[in-house]
């Protein structure tokens, strides 16, 4: 049984950090930020869960039955990340690139600890609770002190993965594909890393949350593994019997001049290679939420709208459907996963050629971070803008990517890639 306190905060600001600070404690964190963006689907301001009570870590192999079998047996709120390499359980593919993080492939975990922020309310749910551990937890938050930075830690040296002629020689021979008609469209993703380096995992998330105010942030700890994520972007979320899928394709960098920026953001707007990528997108967005949808029941609210962010401006569309309350939440994941923006059209052809052309295994990277609740809803995001790091082996690593279509441009597409890196190249390299 979970026990259950409403508070209410003056400075909930102070309070966020307070807490995600308290939490550093526990081996098993998520936490869920919207940065208070304004968007039409949200449900919480903010979540953190820690505290395992139960967990579930697996690889690809039957990934989907492991957490439907889990879910069903816990019948609670369970919190982590799917990564793209789940696609092996969904088609007959494989992952066999490069991987210097070792990240499990699927990571849940039941939280003891769940605390659920809207405007400036607390709702603060507690497994077995004993005595006053609620009352002690939340006095101890309240007087918690920030964290010293860690001054160990050596100046970062990022290395390119794929260098720019290589990178060029991939994008064309993806074109060679498209041209050919294998596919009409994929999403090609290169890895920045560093080795032999640590960084102050808490730090480093809020220095790259500051930058962008995304409203799918997350910071997610695993033990000695962290994703530190400032994500624009949300996957797919379950209200009851809505659907709600927003897949992003089209980006334009932001402008100080308000004039200039208002013309880049037209510019994007008007741009017949960014809006035909999303198109694209929506049409398989649309076909993936149609294999569990009630018939009819699928609909485009939103058709390239631009949204705009501290760093950027997105290209982003809304689709919806209705689902059968019997349908089981995780059916709902799998028939949709991987999500349509971060691998192409045909999906299994373009993840094919996605495998045989990318260097680096994706994991976390393009998967998606979220929960489940007691009720069946859920809400996920996609794993982009993102700093991943394992602590003992001293490895951290963010990859970018972006849509290549028939009127790609190798330079345009590298300069693309490099708008989305600045934030966590900044955050890395002071």
């Amino acid at each position: 049984m979970r026990t259950k306190h409403i508070h209410t905060f003056e400075d909930i600001e102070n309070f966020k950090n307070q807490l995600l600070t308290w939490a550093q404690q526990f081996d098993d964190v998520v936490w869920l930020d919207s940065n208070n963006y304004e968007q039409n689907y949200s449900s919480y301001d903010a979540v953190l869960a820690v505290d395992a009570f139960t967990s579930i870590q697996t690889d690809y192999f039957q990934g989907f039955v492991k957490l439907k079998e889990y879910y069903s047996t816990t019948k609670d709120w369970i919190f982590g990340y799917l990564t793209y390499d789940l696609k092996n359980d969904v088609e007959v593919l494989k992952s066999n690139n490069y991987d210097a993080l070792g990240f499990p492939d699927l990571y849940f975990f039941q939280p003891k600890k769940l605390y659920l922020l809207k405007g400036n309310q607390v709702e603060i749910q507690y497994l077995n609770c004993v005595d006053d551990e609620l009352e002690a937890d939340l006095n101890t938050i309240k007087n918690i002190k920030e964290e010293q930075s860690d001054s160990l830690c050596s100046d970062i040296k990022i290395k390119l993965r794929i260098h720019k002629d290589e990178y060029f020689d991939k994008v064309n021979t993806m074109l060679t594909h498209i041209h050919r008609g294998d596919i009409y469209e994929a999403n090609f993703c290169q890895e920045f890393f560093a080795e032999n380096t640590c960084i102050n995992p808490l730090e480093t998330y809020k220095k790259l949350n500051n930058i962008s105010k995304p409203p799918f942030a997350s910071f997610v700890k695993l033990e000695d593994k962290y994703v530190l994520c400032a994500s624009p972007e949300r996957y797919i979320k379950k209200e009851d019997d809505i659907i709600i899928s927003q897949p992003i394709k089209g980006t334009a960098e932001r402008s100080e001049g308000i004039a200039e920026d208002n013309q880049l953001k037209t510019d994007l707007l008007n741009d017949e290679k960014e809006r035909s990528e999303n198109i694209m997108i929506v049409d398989l967005v649309r076909n993936d939420l149609s294999k569990t949808a009630l018939k009819g029941s699928v609909e485009v609210k939103e058709l390239c709208k631009i949204y705009t962010f501290d760093q950027v401006h997105q290209m982003i569309s809304t689709v919806t459907s209705k689902v059968d309350v019997k349908t089981h939440p995780i059916d709902i994941i799998k028939s949709t996963f991987p999500m349509g923006s971060m691998t192409g059209a045909p999906k299994i052809s373009a993840m094919n050629i996605i495998e045989h052309l990318e260097e680096t295994k994706r994991g976390v990277y393009s998967g998606a971070i979220g929960y489940f609740s007691p009720n069946g809803n859920f809400d996920f995001n996609v794993v982009i803008r993102s700093i991943l790091y394992n602590a003992t082996k001293k490895y951290v690593s963010y990859s970018v990517g972006g849509a290549i279509t028939a009127k790609s441009i190798p330079l345009k597409e590298y300069e693309e890639c490099l708008v989305k890196a600045k934030a966590m190249r900044e955050v890395l390299e002071n």
